[in-house]
């Protein structure tokens, strides 16, 4: 825990942590607050006549946001702090839940549970999106599983379910798309592994090969009549583009269903912020100026619920801002998920990335 302490300049060490910013006589700065002091700083000190000073003991719990701020920081962050609107969020015993269910449906496609299953993992989801009356989704904070295809999916499910919410859409919906995004990419366990966790780029047979996925997908599930025709056309067409260039059926925006520009938005996102042995994930920032390129590929409609409902820099957290300064996040704004308001964590100043002109040019990293 830091600690600040008043103490008299004569007994100041070399290396203590000075607490407070220190100027000369011409105001230019002497000391910068959370500099270490040496000999020569605390001689000048003295010879300013400055007796004592504000100095910091300790260190910062990583799990208390409150640590790291300065007075100034920290009275700024009260007065401006606003929570983040409601996001969904899964209790242990929720997540361990969905865990194991997804690992249940991708390890036993032809069980004849395997709708109930997924019907009970969305059931699960869209509980967790009621109880609070979720419209938003924070992804870095479900981790349900560590591997790639089951925490895909289940994040995919989610973004999807709130980006329906967004949307209007009824809550059987709602449910639906979640199962869709559950079973997107059950195709997956048709294609060779040597080719799914290939770590380098795919050729093109091998390409053509991984695209066969969502049709493997759709083919495994068409027979189940539990399973309705929005639910399956989401599976089927979760990688066709507006435009026209997508897979596996070449279709544009009319002949795409809706579940499926949903689910396209939501798998696009996801893929590029996670890390896979082919790729480095992408930061939240590039992910979503790439996703935002895509408009001409990407239903509008789904891109604005998408950016209404994101939470990429949770109230609290705490980031790098690019003129250098760290920063603690004290304010989103809905359609502003890349700039919202923060406090510089040592100098306390207030950025309004998302409307103060001043901070145009200023990105957090």
């Amino acid at each position: 825990m830091i600690k600040r302490r008043y103490m008299r300049t004569r007994q100041l060490k070399p290396g203590m942590i000075i607490d407070q910013v220190i100027k000369d006589p011409t105001g230019r700065n002497l000391v910068v607050q959370g500099s270490a002091i040496d000999d020569y700083i605390i001689s000048s000190l003295l010879k300013l006549g400055i007796m004592s000073v504000y100095i910091r003991e300790g260190s910062a719990d990583p799990d208390d946001p409150d640590a790291i701020l300065s007075p100034k920081a920290a009275a700024m962050v009260k007065q401006l702090r606003t929570d983040d609107r409601s996001k969904v969020t899964l209790s242990d015993s929720v997540r361990q839940r969905v865990s194991t269910g997804v690992q249940y449906i991708f390890n036993n496609t032809s069980s004849k549970e395997l709708t109930e299953t997924t019907n009970q993992i969305a059931d699960s989801l869209m509980e967790a999106i009621n109880e609070n009356d979720a419209i938003a989704v924070d992804i870095s904070s479900l981790k349900t599983s560590d591997e790639y295809t089951f925490k895909h999916s289940v994040d995919v499910a989610t973004i999807s379910m709130i980006l329906a919410k967004q949307m209007k859409l009824p809550d059987n919906e709602i449910h639906d798309i979640g199962v869709s995004g559950l079973l997107h990419d059950i195709g997956k366990t048709m294609i060779p592994n040597e080719i799914l966790n290939k770590p380098g780029r795919l050729t093109d047979d091998e390409f053509n090969i991984m695209k066969k996925h969502s049709v493997y997908g759709y083919n495994m599930l068409k027979d189940r009549k539990d399973l309705n025709n929005s639910i399956l056309m989401g599976v089927l067409q979760h990688h066709e583009r507006i435009d026209g260039t997508g897979y596996p059926l070449g279709f544009d925006a009319p002949k795409i269903c809706q579940f499926a520009k949903i689910l396209s938005v939501a798998d696009v996102y996801d893929a590029l912020v996670t890390k896979r042995p082919y790729k480095d994930a992408l930061s939240q920032r590039d992910a979503v100026e790439m996703l935002m390129s895509m408009t001409n590929q990407l239903d509008i409609g789904v891109m604005r619920a998408f950016m209404s409902s994101m939470i990429l820099y949770p109230v609290d957290s705490i980031v790098q801002l690019s003129n250098g300064e760290k920063a603690r996040v004290v304010k989103n704004s809905e359609y502003y998920i890349l700039r919202p308001t923060v406090v510089g964590v040592d100098s306390g100043r207030v950025y309004n990335l998302g409307n103060d002109l001043k901070c145009a040019s200023i990105i957090i990293l």
